[in-house]
């Protein structure tokens, strides 16, 4: 059995780990706890507060008594808006306080990215354009390259949480762009976990979330790999999806 967990902030979309966890199939047991979110807003001073070392301390004990062998902070934009040596400091922080190998959904969206091989990306970005930039830099101080991004002016993850498969789908769409291999979807409020391969044959390329890459990540902190096609090529390495004609 492997223990994983995850420091998750508020409540939106917290039921996709259950749901990638019997998608896994496997000896894997996901422990989600969930931090104080604060002010629930898409805005540059409400995400540092939101992942401030206090904020992500708060849950380790928790933590601790789940059995988790790794743990990632669970949150895009409360991590990548601390910048590339800032969100390096933070997990450094989470892995000093839990005395476990740490990391975020930032970071997990960059060796993702790289597992897959991609030369260049979509970002497809549920929050305001002046957020969604943040991310774009965070991509490219990773050495990823950018080659369309999009915003949707979205400012509560508690209005994400109640998107559903058509809003997602037509996101996705409108981010995309023609020179870019994958598309990343950067929100953990954002119900992804049951949709992710129905996007892939939509969009006919790889497609990268929030939720699906942090348990991929803590997979990977863990020195686990397990082949769950459900979840995307992140989780098969097949090659990439054809358009459909």
């Amino acid at each position: 059995m492997t223990a994983l967990g995850f420091l998750y902030p508020g409540h939106s979309a917290e039921d996709d780990y259950p749901r990638i966890e019997q998608l896994l199939g496997s000896d894997i047991r996901l422990a989600l706890i969930h931090t104080d979110i604060g002010e629930d807003a898409h805005r540059v001073d409400a995400l540092l507060r939101m992942g401030a070392p206090e904020r992500l301390a708060e849950g380790v004990e928790e933590l601790r008594l789940s059995g988790a062998e790794a743990v990632v902070w669970a949150c895009t934009s409360g991590s990548f808006v601390f910048g590339w040596e800032g969100a390096h400091e933070q997990v450094r922080d989470l892995a000093k306080a839990a005395g476990l190998p740490a990391s975020s959904t930032s970071f997990a969206f960059a060796h993702a990215v790289r597992e897959l091989g991609a030369d260049r990306v979509a970002v497809a970005a549920t929050y305001p354009e002046d957020v969604a930039e943040h991310f774009v830099a965070f991509l490219r101080a990773a050495g990823i390259e950018v080659a369309a991004m999009r915003g949707s002016g979205i400012i509560t993850a508690a209005e994400v949480g109640t998107w559903g498969y058509a809003e997602i789908l037509a996101l996705a769409r409108a981010g995309d762009h023609a020179d870019a291999s994958v598309i990343l979807l950067p929100d953990t409020a954002l119900h992804t976990a049951a949709h992710v391969r129905d996007l892939e044959r939509e969009l006919g390329k790889p497609v990268l979330t929030a939720n699906q890459v942090t348990v991929w990540e803590a997979l990977r902190l863990a020195g686990r790999k397990v082949n769950a096609p459900a979840l995307g090529a992140l989780f098969t390495k097949e090659p990439l999806v054809q358009v459909k004609g």
